[in-house]
């Protein structure tokens, strides 16, 4: 017990220091996770053998973080991402294979170990890629959607795989242990049987070996039935076990059932030998229009989150730095060129889907490194001989460094982003026409402002550097034109020198405040409304020189605030004559704390700024208990 908790000790205390670092620092969560296994166990050598044992434990933070990724996509959404998984990601494994195979062979290894070493090769990183696309907010742009579909296809991919390596075996020089983990070695294998293994319940063993004892047929009706099975359970029988936790009024009993869901369901699919994060996707797919959806994904976060750095630090930890270092150049060129190879792959069909800019290079440089399947794939390689152990252990470190240059992958395509614009080169439209009102920027902000005026009968001129968003608004039957609206160039077509309003819709804040510096040194006299993304963005934009400035949250806060007012207990005129109060008062505020308020000093540090915002939340709430005590007089 006191070696658990040293070992936990360590573990928990290698992430606590290395991953807020690491995220200072702006590398991401995951080269944390890694630098902190690194740390403790090659480096330092407080963790030794139970590596492995823990990895395969933390794998289980893949299998939920799959299991949430299916409860954010309905069924009708992932029927829409067909074509990018039976197209881009179908592509993607068999043209790596292909080449990865093919330098395999150019290196004199038999054919079919190459075929071995460019299947195991071709899978990417679905732990890192998932998590690193979460944390940066990627997921549900156009390339991040791409790679997600690519990280579905290779996981079905999985299953094939291993049905079909066996068929590449030439000798047998391993196998497997009754709790379904390999052993190469046939020593241990015939030493785990003779003592039953340690590997967990009779019950367990049996159902495996009832399984592997049925015939093809058999086994191919258990599978249908398991995901039949998965799917009847989703959609019939979730709702009244949900309402029968619900009756204990115990809130770890949606805990104890969000596991149960997880686990059991990786049992079975493990059973009949699919993935398990297969099958927890799929479960996720069913639950998705559950309305226990959310409740779900609150139970299984942070066991997710943990998991998953467990599971990291645990690749880290099992770098083999003697054999790295024993041939170095070799063992990271080999990584390198597969990161090169994988990324020309991706790249080129990026191009023939119509990918373009950032998200093209994300789609490129996500997925250019091996995967933790790989790990799985060469260790049944080597048990069904399909793979000798020299191969396996220096292909076993070419994914580990791969996995570990993936953060700075995507560090690579930051830099990339901020260099070229978002939507890749382009050439802008030709403006052909002025109007009184410029809009910059036609997301979901700018399109209910344009809406609004052209439905009023008023001209716009509609610029957005996106091509996607400027083909959708003309799908749909509104004039806009492809430009980068802070180049002068770009106004001084649109009209900017007769316009008489200027509306600044952009996404990026540092771009809508050059915007606004611009267009006041060209145009004094011109009104400027401009989006904001919070108070700090409004104090800059109202020294740049805007005049209405809009918080994009702060009118719909406040329509939800007067909701709730109303259901409170106060009247219509009440909660609206609340809202209004509430909304002149903020406005004064801010006019007020714009004047005090510093880019060079903290709000929470200014001294005169933090007077006065207490002075004027004082002063809030003076005025509606003097409102409250009017109505009061009133009603009497």
């Amino acid at each position: 017990m006191e070696g658990f908790l040293f070992q936990a000790s360590i573990y928990l205390a290698a992430a606590v220091i290395a991953v807020p670092i690491a995220s200072r620092l702006g590398l991401g969560s995951v080269l944390g996770y890694l630098a902190a296994g690194i740390l403790i166990g090659p480096v330092l050598g407080l963790v030794g053998a139970e590596t492995k044992d823990l990895q395969h434990f933390a794998e289980f933070g893949v299998v939920m973080m799959l299991f949430l990724i299916g409860l954010e996509l309905e069924p009708r959404a992932l029927w829409d991402m067909r074509h990018r998984l039976l197209g881009l990601g179908g592509l993607q494994v068999a043209l790596s294979t292909a080449a990865l195979m093919g330098i395999a062979m150019a290196y004199d290894q038999p054919w079919n170990v190459s075929l071995a070493i460019g299947l195991t090769l071709a899978l990417s990183s679905t732990a890192i890629v998932l998590q690193t696309l979460s944390e940066k907010n990627l997921m549900q742009t156009s390339g991040g959607r791409s790679v997600f579909s690519v990280l579905l296809t290779q996981d079905i991919a999985v299953i094939p795989i291993l049905a079909f390596l066996p068929l590449l075996a030439v000798n047998t020089i391993g196998g497997l242990l009754p709790d379904g983990s390999i052993s190469l070695n046939p020593e241990e294998v015939e030493k785990a049987h003779d003592h039953g293994g340690h590997s967990g319940s009779e019950a367990a063993d049996a159902a495996f070996s009832f399984v592997q004892s049925l015939p093809g047929w058999g086994v191919t009706l258990l599978t249908i039935g398991a995901v039949v099975s998965i799917i009847v359970v989703g959609v019939f029988f979730t709702r009244p076990v949900f309402r029968f936790i619900h009756s204990a009024k115990l809130r770890e009993m949606y805990t104890a059932l969000a596991l149960l869901i997880v686990v059991g369901i990786s049992f079975v699919m493990m059973l009949v030998g699919l993935s398990p994060a297969l099958g927890a996707f799929l479960a996720g797919v069913v639950l998705a229009s559950s309305e226990f959806r959310h409740e779900l994904e609150t139970d299984l976060e942070p066991f997710k989150g943990l998991l998953l750095g467990l599971f990291f630090i645990t690749v880290g930890a099992g770098i083999n730095f003697e054999l790295l270092f024993a041939d170095f150049v070799i063992i990271m060129g080999m990584a390198l060129l597969v990161i090169i190879v994988k990324g020309l792959i991706l790249y080129a069909l990026g191009l023939a889907f119509k990918l373009r800019g950032r998200d093209q290079w994300l789609f490129a440089l996500g997925l250019a490194q091996a995967g933790e399947f790989g790990f799985v794939l060469i260790s049944f390689s080597v048990a069904t001989g399909v793979m000798p152990n020299g191969v396996a252990e220096t292909l076993l470190l070419v994914i580990a460094l791969s996995m570990l240059i993936t953060p700075l992958l995507f560090i690579l395509h930051e830099m990339i982003s901020r260099r070229f614009d978002e939507s890749g080169p382009f050439v802008p439209d030709e403006i052909d026409e002025e109007g009184p009102v410029i809009i910059a920027g036609i997301g979901r902000f700018g399109q209910i402002v344009n809406r609004l005026l052209q439905a009023s009968g008023f001209q716009t001129v509609v610029l957005d550097h996106n091509p996607e968003t400027i083909a959708v608004m003309r799908r749909f039957g509104f004039k806009a034109f492809l430009g980068d609206p802070t180049r002068p160039d770009i106004l001084r077509k649109a009209g900017l020198k007769d316009a008489r309003v200027l509306v600044v819709a952009l996404d990026s804040p540092e771009a809508a405040l050059q915007l606004i510096a611009y267009a006041r040194k060209q145009r004094p006299d011109l009104h400027i409304v401009s989006r904001a993304h919070d108070r700090t963005d409004v104090y800059r934009q109202y020294q740049a020189g805007a005049n209405d400035i809009v918080r994009e949250m702060f009118d719909s806060s406040l329509r939800a605030g007067r909701y709730v007012l109303e259901n409170m207990g106060l009247s219509e005129y009440e909660a609206a004559e609340a809202q209004r109060m509430f909304y002149a008062h903020d406005r004064l505020s801010v006019r007020e704390l714009a004047a005090l308020w510093r880019a060079d000093v903290e709000p929470s540090q200014n001294k005169a700024y933090v007077e006065r915002a207490k002075e004027l939340q004082k002063d809030l709430e003076t005025a509606f208990l003097n409102r409250v005590d009017e109505e009061d007089q009133k009603r009497a």
